[in-house]
């Protein structure tokens, strides 16, 4: 394990696979779903792009042969989109495949918005031949209500979250009331004419605002789902579930957690402070 891997444990399930594999087991035990996310971006070595796609056709065996109720997550930079679009196009074509064949899903992460067109135009090419595929859109984005109408259109599953990314206030919102704004209308637009939206957010007031929307408008809770990230708010995740909604927890793993984790301390005030505790607690 990395030297400095116990700053990220937080929200990350581990650096191996063995290790998020056990916390799927314990995520599935409390009635959550699980999607699985092998960490890394930006790849530019082919060989390594290589053994991330190796990892990735490990996984998906892992999980049928475990029967856990977990799917994943793919970022396109991972797996050679830095390189080239034909390299990219023959690794999503193996993972593709190998997941049609576990009948598992597949959801294309969004990245930056200089990723965000060419991950669409490899999405609709291959969606034209996967069934078994989803998008993120980030609500932050100014495109993304067009981007929604356009796969409501073609009943593709969309994960809607507020969006990571530092990006220009010509591009996407800044301010969270605009951001919070903009997640509902899309939510709305994705609960009305979406494919079994899911929700991303840890944020009470969409998630309250979200539930009353669609039972007031006859949406039954199996029609959605909520998701969350790993090591954040597990006790609201367990209560959501309780109540009859179906949660799913995102958990990435791997050696490459330094992006993730460092977007993780942006995001939120009180997540330095749990690591700042944890240096000093050791």
């Amino acid at each position: 394990m990395s030297r400095f891997f116990f700053l990220a444990k937080r929200f990350v399930a581990g650096e191996s696979l063995d290790a998020a594999l056990n916390v799927v087991r314990e995520l599935n035990a409390r009635g959550l779903d699980v999607t699985l996310n092998l960490l890394g971006e930006r790849g530019k070595d082919r060989t390594r792009v290589e053994e991330a796609v190796q990892q990735y056709l490990i996984l998906l065996d892992r999980v049928c042969e475990g029967k856990l109720r977990a799917n994943i997550s793919i970022k396109l930079s991972h797996l050679g989109q830095e390189i080239d679009d034909v390299f990219c196009l023959e690794n999503l074509h193996q993972i593709l495949e190998h997941a049609e064949q576990y009948h598992n899903f597949v959801r294309f992460d969004m990245e930056g918005s200089d990723y965000l067109q060419r991950t669409l135009d490899m999405f609709y090419s291959l969606y034209e031949r996967y069934q078994n595929v989803g998008v993120v859109i980030q609500a932050m984005l100014h495109r993304s209500p067009h981007d929604i109408f356009v796969l409501n259109e073609n009943q593709i599953r969309v994960r809607l979250c507020k969006g990571s990314y530092k990006e220009s206030e010509e591009l996407a919102l800044h301010e969270m009331p605009n951001i919070q704004q903009a997640f509902l209308a899309m939510a709305e637009t994705l609960l009305t004419n979406g494919h079994y939206p899911a929700f991303a957010t840890h944020d009470d007031f969409l998630v309250e605002t979200i539930k009353e929307y669609a039972e007031t408008n006859g949406i039954s809770k199996d029609q959605f789902e909520f998701q969350m990230l790993f090591g954040l708010r597990p006790l609201r995740q367990q209560e959501l579930s309780k109540q009859g909604y179906r949660v799913r927890v995102y958990v990435p793993f791997g050696t490459e957690w330094m992006p993730y984790f460092y977007r993780r301390l942006r995001e939120r005030k009180e997540n330095v402070w749990f690591v700042l505790n944890n240096i000093f607690r050791r």
